[in-house]
Formats: structure tokens, sequence, C-alpha cells
């Protein structure tokens, strides 16, 4: 399962310098992106190695660990996963060694912050993910990039949680979509008690899009979860 949009974009931050990781942390969850972060290469390599990011945020100085040696693993592994490299070194050698590594792209220390989210976006097209494209289902349209949703026509108000959900459903269109999926994709969280704030979001937005519609959009697959279909 790969999260592809912009709103819930998942990514991993791994940087020893804690303020400058909450800095960075800070500002890209008011972006609207999830952010998992470790302190050290060895807990970078673990989280890199046991989930799925659409971004990797690496830092070149690490304890335990390197950025360049967290690159090689995960590489050797097959995670083709875009990693920006941050670090202090601005050597024309040490950038070829990060991008020898594995890396897809480098920004020295200090960055503009802009300049830090123009880049992970820049890698989360290349890896496949294209913020123009508007989404359908049926009669249905969400336009990732006016953040609008239609059906039939009609514009529908969505809160910034009804509109991730819909759109990660759109993202998976036929596909199951589970519990656990949109806890960790949409609440960043991997826990049972999210389960009624999921149902209870479902059902707000299916309220919003099905109820005054003959047909049905959002399926409930009973013991899996949920999927949107085209009806």
């Amino acid at each position: 399962m790969i999260n592809l949009y912009n709103g819930g974009m998942r990514i991993l931050l791994i940087e020893d310098d804690k303020k400058i990781s909450a800095f960075i942390k800070k500002g890209l969850k008011e972006d609207l992106m999830n952010v998992d972060q470790a302190y050290d290469g060895e807990e970078g390599l673990y989280l890199a190695e046991t989930n799925r990011y659409d971004v990797m945020i690496v830092d070149w100085m690490l304890p335990g660990l390197s950025g360049p040696e967290i690159i090689e693993k995960i590489r050797k592994h097959g995670d083709t996963t875009p990693v920006l490299m941050l670090t202090a070194r601005g050597d024309i050698e040490d950038r070829v060694a990060g991008l020898e590594a594995g890396a897809d792209d480098y920004l020295a220390k200090p960055f503009a912050f802009s300049e830090l989210v123009a880049r992970i976006r820049a890698l989360h097209r290349r890896s496949g993910y294209d913020e123009r494209t508007v989404l359908e289902a049926g009669d249905l349209t969400l336009d990732p990039l006016r953040r609008e949703v239609k059906r039939g026509g009609s514009v529908i108000d969505l809160s910034a949680k009804e509109f991730e959900l819909l759109e990660y459903l759109l993202r998976n269109k036929g596909k199951v979509v589970t519990h656990t999926m949109i806890g960790e994709n949409i609440w960043d969280m991997q826990t049972t008690t999210l389960s009624n704030v999921i149902n209870v979001t479902i059902y707000h937005l299916r309220n919003k899009i099905d109820k005054n519609f003959s047909k049905k959009l959002i399926q409930t697959v009973r013991g899996s979860g949920y999927r949107i279909v085209d009806a």
C-alpha cells in the first residue's frame, strides 16, 4: 500500500538535532503532511524498513549509522522511496557521495523552509504522484489543487479530515482500504481507539456525498474496511 496524495503525505524525518527536527516537523504538519521522527541512524533505519513513506528526509551526520549508510541499506532491500539528504556539508565531493549512496536530492543547511517543501513535493511528483489530476468516481469529482469536491456538478463542503479521507479513497478507487490503513495515512496513528473516529467520519462523508443520490459510491466491505467505486 502506497500513500499517494498530498493532504496526507507521509514523511520520515531522520535528524539528530531535536530543535531542527521539531522546526521541520511543525512546518510540514502545518502543510498537512504526517511526519515520523527518528533522532539516530538505527532508529531511522528501523522506521524506514518497517513502514511505507512517500518521502524520507535524512541528515548526513547521525549517531549510530550515517545518512549514506541508511540509504545504502534500504536501497539494497529494494526500497525506492525518494530520499532528500540534509547536511551542513557543502563540498561537491560530499554531495556526490550522498547521491551515489542512493539519495535522490540534496539540500545543504541552512536552507529556506519553502525550498524544503518544494523539493519534497518535487520528489513526490517524480515518484508518480500528480497533484494536478482531478480524481473521479461516477459523477463525483475531487480537485486536489482547488480542494474542491463536486457531485452532479454541485459543490460539497467537507471538513479537512473528510476531504483527506475522500481523497485517499479515490486514489485507491476500487480497492479495499482497512481501518489500519486509514488510521496510518489520515490520522498518522495506529490505535484501535481510532475505529470509532473513522466510522463517524465515514458516516458524515456518506451523508454529504451519497445520501441524496440513488447511486452509492462508498461501500462497506464487512470485516475489511471501505472502498469507493464508480457505481
